[in-house]
């Protein structure tokens, strides 16, 4: 039966049929229809931020969180650009959202005339979106949209952005009810991608052949629900795991086969693992630069490596397989547990992973000593920081890493048994993403405890949302490794090239912008202290700033780290990558 409705009463009925919950953004005088159709749904939520690049980093967010999509707005002009930041955020790290961003209406828009606040906004974020479209006629939002979600969600998954124009927003037209009634399985593909049943068997015949067997566990696994899958089979391989910054809890912290995370700045174990491994099986893996060093990828070209993917241009490059299988993650570890059967593992050597677990309490047990390095009066060493944050957090809450050299301490030193539990930003890493993604996933979650681990310069790109926490009653606590400082640039400067320039950071005093916030506020000068400190933070129910004073050390894996940026550099230079 028809229905009269404007351009934003129909959109938000077509998210709604999506499971669509979350709405970030801030308000704008051409948003008011949708924003007014917004108000008119109790399924919706809307948060509303205080810069605009905050809502996808939070829609970004949701999706890690749950699986489930969000939307970010953006008013025309400006608030096009600025949700510029936070789509990067989305598309580097292969997290679907839907970005509405409104325009001059169609009489002066495509092309635009010159009004005030112009912008070809699709021409902006079409590099950092999946697909993109600007929507003319209210009649096509139906097939539109619908086409937005299966460009988000098919294949290796991402951010899409409409842009609508004002006028779009408000045109009344007729539309059949039938419409909102259709289901997704009728316009996008919802079931499993298998493999090849000849690539399966090809894959599982090399397996048992492995004596020396390492599993890269990518954020595949975890967008296709395949943590346990991958779990089962280093069991029955009897493979160490390696899972990268998008797959924090794959294995536990203290699984018997885990080594470490996100590839070289987990330490020595890792390059070990590497350079032993005979086979090598890559699982919802790209092979990001945190798996570089100055050779490349760190699986080398005369090892073996078996690839699982989605997404067919993942497979191959940067790193060359033997064996590509494109296929989601769930389903093709379940019929790899079925094709490699019970006697998997038979030709491991029982050394492999005994060696690779004794060099991983090796490198805790460095990592201990640093913490215990200092004298009286001194700032807290980042190490023995970070080992008391992982100690006194509640077991089950959720952790945000933040900030480049910090994440390096709080991945080593924080405590992770589920995927969905811990995140980090690895793709574009952005520096300012942790408070924005904190504050999503409390308002997903609200009877967790979820915490920011971040650095003082990383804080201050987003630190105006405190306020948004503060007015919708979200209690994140927000940790600072305060060095008072840009500290690795600091580093840089002074140890390669002889200067110092910007990197000074001194006398900002967070606990007391967290208070003008009205949030909790607290300096932590003492190790001590941190634990107590953690405690009353959560115990005030208010959003919560500790800012503890730490000095800057280089983290072990800093050089290792350090010879990723080196890989091509070398090829140019006559040196080839083997």
């Amino acid at each position: 039966m028809p229905s009269e409705m404007n351009g934003a009463q129909a959109l938000v009925r077509l998210l709604l049929v999506e499971q669509v919950r979350e709405v970030f953004g801030i308000v704008g005088g051409k948003l008011g229809p949708l924003l007014q159709a917004i108000s008119q749904q109790p399924q919706l939520r809307f948060l509303g931020v205080r810069h605009e690049a905050a809502g996808p980093m939070m829609a970004a967010a949701a999706y890690a969180g749950s699986g489930q999509m969000a939307v970010a707005l953006g008013e025309m002009g400006p608030g096009g650009l600025n949700l510029a930041s936070g789509l990067g955020v989305a598309f580097n790290n292969n997290l679907p959202l839907l970005a509405i961003t409104t325009n001059q209406h169609r009489a002066a828009s495509y092309p635009h005339n010159g009004m005030f606040m112009d912008l070809d906004t699709v021409a902006v974020t079409r590099p950092i979106t999946k697909w993109n479209a600007v929507v003319h006629d209210a009649r096509r939002l139906p097939e539109i949209v619908r086409r937005a979600f299966r460009e988000a969600l098919g294949g290796r998954p991402g951010p899409v952005h409409l842009d609508i124009p004002q006028d779009v927003l408000s045109q009344s037209c007729r539309f059949d009810d039938a419409e909102f009634a259709i289901a997704p399985s009728r316009y996008r593909a919802t079931g499993r991608l298998r493999p090849d049943g000849d690539d399966l068997r090809r894959a599982a015949a090399l397996m048992h052949e492995a004596r020396h067997p390492l599993i890269v566990a990518g954020g595949g696994v975890v967008t296709s629900g395949a943590a346990e899958r991958v779990r089962a089979l280093a069991e029955r391989w009897h493979a160490p795991v390696l899972p990268t910054q998008m797959a924090l809890g794959v294995v536990p912290s203290d699984s018997p086969r885990f080594i470490g995370h996100g590839g070289l700045i987990a330490g020595e174990p890792v390059r070990q693992a590497f350079e032993g491994a005979d086979l090598v099986l890559a699982v919802g893996c790209r092979w990001s630069s945190w798996m570089w060093d100055e050779r490349g990828p760190l699986v080398r070209r005369n090892q073996r490596l078996i690839g699982i993917n989605i997404d067919p241009s993942a497979l191959g490059q940067p790193a060359l397989h033997e064996l590509g299988l494109q296929a989601d993650a769930a389903a093709a570890l379940d019929d790899l547990l079925e094709a490699c059967g019970a006697s998997l593992g038979r030709n491991v050597e029982s050394s492999w992973l005994a060696g690779l677990r004794g060099a991983r309490a090796a490198y805790e047990a460095r990592l201990e000593a640093l913490g215990a390095e200092g004298e009286p009066g001194q700032a807290m060493h980042p190490a023995a920081l970070a080992r008391a944050i992982g100690q006194a957090l509640p077991p089950n809450g959720l952790a945000v890493f933040d900030g480049g050299h910090t994440t390096f301490w709080s991945n080593d030193l924080t405590p992770v048994r589920e995927v969905r539990t811990q995140f980090h930003e690895p793709g574009m890493s952005h520096l300012g993403f942790g408070l924005p993604y904190a504050i999503a996933l409390q308002a997903q979650q609200p009877r967790r405890a979820v915490t920011l681990i971040t650095g003082d310069g990383s804080f201050g790109f987003t630190l105006n949302e405190l306020d948004t926490a503060r007015r919708y009653r979200l209690p994140v606590l927000c940790i600072l490794h305060n060095n008072a400082a840009w500290g690795i640039i600091r580093a840089g400067q002074r140890n390669a090239l002889g200067f110092e320039l910007g990197t000074a950071l001194e006398e900002t005093d967070y606990a007391a912008i967290a208070r003008g916030f009205g949030c909790h506020g607290e300096q932590v000068t003492q190790l001590a202290e941190v634990g107590p400190a953690i405690r009353r933070a959560l115990a005030s129910g208010l959003p919560a700033v500790l800012d503890c004073r730490t000095r800057f050390v280089p983290h072990p894996a800093m050089p290792a780290f350090g010879s990723m940026n080196r890989y091509g550099f070398d090829a140019l230079a006559g040196e080839a990558p083997s």
